[in-house]
């Protein structure tokens, strides 16, 4: 499962056989019928949520190969949106069967919820510049002094809404959770996501992995059930970061586009469209970090 076969980059894929519904920062979906769509995980990447010109070789490939892992091995704690349906059967056109190869899943349409499940183990990001100026972490207060990427006494649940394209999600409290969908489900979605991470961090850990944080998003099915859907514990989703290099008082460094974000972080950009060129050593850089990541994690 770790090998990634070299293909010609995808930046935006094009089925005639099948209608595109939404294109999102990295995945274009597809109708398939009245109960199944088509995800392609694209080589995009957004970086700030502005998307980047070029794509990063792999990087849709390693996507699909890490949340494909993920959903196998998490089917006990909570059911996810994958239907069992191969490509092969859906589409027959070589050309755009290339254009799929290791990239895509048919998925069950479920209603999707409008909340980002966010769970964060480790004090990195939003949650550290939220902590240094108040001593939590969205309102859940924690001990003083701790360091930037030191891990939290218990991994916390965080959520936050979900952000119309172009715009950023917002960290939300549990109780606004409980409002938009429901105090029960609220709850599920709460227990899922934190027992989907602690199952998930044990796994990575025996594998030199710290997933530092991560986000899932939850649909409901006719029934009413809870299901994992979009992406699952992936470079995208969350920070992966080697255990070997790991220090509490640094930003460790990542298998992820975090490495993007840094290069970025270094020019006068206003992280405004249109995205400045990305140099081919950061491209190469990256995909490499999202193979390495993906051969730890399932080798």
């Amino acid at each position: 499962m770790s090998q990634i076969r070299e293909t010609t980059p995808l930046f935006e894929s094009n089925l005639r056989s099948l209608q595109k519904i939404h294109q999102g920062k990295v995945r274009d979906i597809y109708d398939v019928d009245a109960d199944h769509m088509l995800i392609v995980t694209t080589d995009r990447l957004s970086a700030f949520d502005v998307i980047m010109r070029e794509p990063i070789p792999g990087k849709g490939a390693v996507l699909t190969a890490v949340s494909l892992f993920w959903f196998d091995k998490t089917r006990h704690i909570v059911p996810n949106h994958l239907s069992g349906r191969r490509i092969e059967d859906l589409i027959s056109d070589p050309a755009e069967l290339a254009q799929l190869q290791g990239r895509a899943m048919i998925v069950k349409k479920l209603r999707a919820l409008p909340v980002e499940a966010v769970v964060r183990g480790y004090l990195i990001g939003s949650g550290w510049k939220d902590y240094q100026q108040s001593g939590a972490v969205c309102g859940m207060p924690l001990p003083p002094g701790l360091q930037l990427a030191a891990r939290l006494p218990q991994p916390l649940f965080t959520p936050a809404s979900k952000a119309p394209a172009g715009q950023h999600d917002e960290n939300i409290d549990f109780a606004t959770v409980e409002r938009t969908v429901g105090a029960g489900v609220a709850a599920q979605i709460r227990d899922a996501s934190l027992a989907l991470y602690s199952f998930a961090c044990e796994h990575a850990l025996a594998r030199g992995i710290i997933i530092a944080d991560t986000k899932f998003e939850f649909g409901l099915d006719a029934a009413g059930t809870l299901t994992l859907i979009d992406e699952a514990l992936t470079p995208d989703s969350s920070r992966f970061w080697p255990m070997e290099s790991y220090r509490p008082g640094i930003s460790p460094p990542s298998f992820d586009k975090q490495f993007v974000r840094d290069y970025l972080e270094s020019l006068h950009w206003n992280k405004k469209p249109p995205p400045p060129p990305l140099p081919a050593e950061i491209i190469r850089r990256t995909s490499e970090n999202y193979r390495k990541g993906l051969a730890l994690l399932t080798g």
